[in-house]
């Protein structure tokens, strides 16, 4: 018969899917930090018997284990880009030029988007961010949580599931679950102080970080993290071509290049933006007589970005009204700059206890992202305008408060588990969860008469409030069929206010051949219920338009009378069907492989639409009363044209339930260590993700309107933002040898090929990034038993992403043959890559950015005091 393990060790999350920390005595003292391979031996896995003990070769479902001694050799500044280069379905990318976009970079498990990936710290919801991502970046029309508040230091490992969990946790668990464990050590801490720079001596960093436990007499204790750090601007800026600029400006060459020899970048700042940050954490338990424990933990983050948008040349704005230059010197043009300020929030508090039998955990989580945005150096130019012409006596600021998002949720858990005998475990639990969701509104200068320029403050007609409540319930059991064979079984309702209910399922399964050998699988259904802020969102934005520049666009909320004229549906939830089957092999114990196909369909996807255009065509040149009187009459006719034309909007796009997608790969998993080498111990890693396919399959579901006026929700540059822009694969090969009080690690990452058709770029042409790879180099030196001094260069052979123009067909290849040149002097090629870099000025990632990081060689190092 199989050992039933004790109270303490069943309490586990809320999920039967995400592994439990292991518990010990409130007062023990716990080590500074852990390897993969101790963990190991105490993580319990649920998805057994939720009693057995189990490695990660023989769980049922692929999950990752990284200990903060991992992150932190990564010499990464936040959690997001540690995770990027340890985990090879995990990717994230620093976009240039994209607004509040910079304050939260995207990130994604499996290519599926950020918002299908679920954050739990301590197996619990974390809230969302508010920021919703609306530029042309990875992510567009999703938004996740911010991960990158949660101060590495306070971390104790990461758990990584790569397979859908909707049946445990509801909603967001389409490709996977983030779970954040926290340190619990009663007693001891570490003060750490880290610094950086890039090779181009731009981006210095700065960070100081208090880690301590405090024990609570016999029975708890308090482990708290404080963190600040800071870092400065690096820019990475091209040379503009005149030629392009000239062209899409309609300026005269000469003025073009009277300015570029003054700043032949056009002043243009894309990089990575100036950022500052303080974090605080907190993590408590405290055990109570007769197996009743109470826990809590709290985090808060408040941070602030400075970013810049594209400057506004002298022949692009050819005048700023005397606002930004001083009277009698040159007028040079400006740039504008994007001040977002970040406070990320989240607490939670529980209690364990025995119930008739059962072991009970209850508690009750809230959390909240808000997010405040400002524009300086920038006019608003109708005001400008008008102050100018006499027809106002009020002035355009140069400041501009903006507004902002907001988002909260409160979330109740009641969960239970039992072993029922010693070969089934039962679990079974509830959720209770209230959202709200608000755009704040900017001050009236921000919006009126176009707004700031380069970011439209927010309307208050498009901020109010909204909220919804959902509740779910869940049940399964687990059943150790033999020794060798483990089933188990999960099934959810969820009920939602505003769109209805889902239920979803999931069975997997593990069989042991031999102790050597596991065959494992899961087959589930999952769902993603719409976001508040897809539903709800509203504005006017600036984005820009490759060979016409900046222009305005308005984004209608998808429960607005615009969209009902416009007869976009209502959205509804997403729904997936995911299996994963995978291989399981421990030839020794120094040795493991793991190897996993897996396949997501994902039907009602959300999208947030391509910019729909106008049918009418507005008169120019000498306008007839004739002329004038047909453009009314169209406009009239046409159910687009009477939204759009009345507000003046160039374009108009809204959140849809536009299409079908299916996503399929490999991922797999090789470490071997304990190898003896040069008197030390030497572990080497393969690990990899190669994604088989991943593409919309059937047609776009387009509103009627949108259909009959010969338009779609979806072109090529949004198929790729879902589909080819993220790695076609991604190899991490790493070593690491330990050595006395020396560890040095080697990690060369392969970022696979990603294909891209930019906005304006010709149908017959595609954007390849060529495969590309970035080695990490980091030592470890222990000085004494408390203190350890390390040092990192990340990319060390200043790799960047290079690319270039493909053609599609023989059509494309005439384009980039042809020799002919235009009034400009360009050949169709340099016309296309012009459109693609606007002009030159992203000469490295393109306007919508690529799949690693333009910054090249950085430096960082530093030193860690354990007390």
């Amino acid at each position: 018969m199989k050992k039933s393990f004790p109270f303490a060790v069943l309490m586990l999350s809320a999920s039967p899917y995400i592994l439990a920390e292991e518990v010990q005595p409130a007062a023990a003292p716990v080590a500074a930090e852990q390897t993969a391979d101790d963990i190991q031996k105490v993580v319990i896995v649920s998805t057994g018997s939720r009693g057995a003990q189990r490695t990660l070769v023989d769980t049922p479902v692929p999950i990752d284990i990284l200990s903060a001694r991992e992150l932190t050799k990564t010499g990464q500044s936040t959690l997001d880009k540690s995770l990027q280069f340890r985990v090879p379905s995990f990717n994230t990318v620093q976009t240039p030029v994209n607004d509040a976009t910079s304050l939260l970079d995207p990130y994604e498990i499996r290519n599926m988007g950020p918002s299908r990936v679920l954050i739990l710290i301590n197996g619990k919801r974390k809230n969302s961010s508010s920021l919703i991502y609306t530029q042309t970046s990875p992510g567009r029309g999703e938004s996740g949580a911010d991960i990158s508040a949660i101060p590495t230091d306070a971390i104790k490992r990461i758990e990584v599931l790569r397979d859908g969990a909707s049946a445990q946790y509801g909603s967001d668990a389409i490709a996977g679950v983030v779970n954040i464990i926290l340190k619990d050590a009663s007693e001891g801490g570490s003060i750490t102080a880290r610094g950086g720079i890039t090779h181009e001596s731009d981006g210095e960093m700065g960070g100081l970080s208090l880690n301590k436990g405090i024990a609570l007499g016999d029975q708890g204790f308090v482990n708290f993290t404080l963190d600040v750090s800071k870092t400065k601007l690096s820019n990475r800026p091209g040379i503009v071509d005149a030629r392009g600029d000239a062209s899409d400006f309609g300026a005269t060459i000469k003025d073009v290049q009277a300015f570029l020899a003054i700043k032949p970048d056009a002043g243009n700042i894309n990089g990575a933006p100036a950022t500052e940050a303080a974090k605080a954490l907190v993590n408590s338990r405290y055990d109570l007589a007769d197996g009743v424990s109470l826990y809590g933990n709290a985090a808060y983050v408040h941070k602030k970005i400075d970013s810049f948008a594209n400057y506004r040349t002298p022949y692009w704005r050819p005048t700023d009204y005397g606002l930004l230059h001083a009277s009698g010197t040159p007028y040079l043009g400006y740039v504008p700059s994007f001040i977002g300020k970040l406070d990320d929030y989240n607490a939670t508090g529980g209690v364990k206890f025995p119930l008739g039998g059962w072991n009970a955990d209850v508690s009750l989580t809230y959390g909240g992202n808000e997010q405040e945005y400002g524009v300086s150096n920038s006019i608003n130019r109708g005001m400008a305008a008008d102050f100018a012409s006499g027809a106002s006596k009020v002035q355009s600021p140069t400041s501009f408060a903006a507004g902002g998002v907001k988002f909260e949720h409160y979330v109740f858990n009641g969960d239970v588990s039992k072993q029922i005998t010693p070969t089934v475990s039962a679990y079974a639990g509830t959720e209770l969860r209230h959202e709200k969701y608000q755009v704040l509104a900017g001050e009236e200068a921000s919006y009126i008469k176009g707004g700031a320029d380069s970011y439209a403050g927010n309307d208050p007609i498009n901020s109010f409030p909204s909220s919804r409540s959902n509740y779910g319930v869940y049940g399964g059991a687990t059943w150790d069929i033999s020794d060798k064979w483990l089933i188990d079984g999960t099934g959810r309702y969820e009920k939602y206010t505003d769109f209805g209910s889902a239920f979803v399922w999931k069975a997997s399964s593990r069989f042991k051949v031999s102790d050597s050998i596991t065959l494992r699988g899961s087959a589930s259904t999952g769902f993603r219920a719409p976001s508040l802020a897809q539903t709800f969102t509203q504005k006017a934005q600036y984005s820009f338009v490759a060979g016409a520049g900046i222009q305005v666009s308005g984004l209608v909320n998808n429960v607005s009378p615009e969209a009902a004229a416009l007869t976009v549906p209502k959205l509804t939830a997403e729904k997936s069907n995911n299996i994963t089957v995978g291989l399981g092999l421990k030839p020794d114990n120094d040795t493991s492989i793991t190897i996993d196909y897996y396949h997501i369909k994902v039907k009602d996807r959300i999208v947030l639409g391509k910019e729909i255009k106008p049918v009418c065509t507005p008169p120019t040149g000498t306008v007839t009363p004739a002329m004038t009187a047909a453009y009314n009459a169209c406009v009239a006719a046409s159910p687009l044209d009477k939204v759009m034309v009345p507000k003046g909007l160039v374009s108009l796009s809204f959140f849809v339930n536009a299409l079908t997608s299916i996503t399929s790969g490999i991922d797999y998993v090789v470490s071997r260590k304990n190898i003896p080498f040069a008197d030390g111990k030497l572990t080497l890693n393969l690990s990899g993700n190669y994604s088989l396919k991943n593409e919309r399959d059937g047609a776009v579901n387009n509103p009627s309107l949108v259909a009959n006026a010969g338009q779609s929700v979806l072109d090529a540059t949004q198929e790729a933002l879902m589909f080819t822009s993220r790695p076609k694969f991604k190899t991490i090969i790493g070593a690491d040898w330990d050595y006395k009080d020396v560890n040095l690690s080697l990690n060369n990452t392969v970022f696979g090929p990603t294909y891209f058709h930019q906005a304006g770029l010709d149908s017959n042409l595609e954007t390849a990034f060529k495969t590309k790879t970035v080695t990490d180099f980091a030592l470890n030196y222990n000085l004494n038993k408390s203190t350890t001094l390390s040092f990192n260069v990340n990319n060390m052979f200043n790799v960047t992403p290079k690319w270039r123009i493909r053609a599609m067909n023989a059509a494309g290849q005439q384009i980039l043959d042809s020799t002919a040149r235009d009034a400009y002097g360009m050949t169709p090629a340099e016309v296309q890559s012009n459109l693609i870099t606007f002009n030159g000025r992203y000469s490295m990632v393109t306007y919508d950015g690529s799949q690693f990081s333009q910054l090249g060689r950085s430096f960082a190092a530093s030193l860690n005091y354990r007390f």
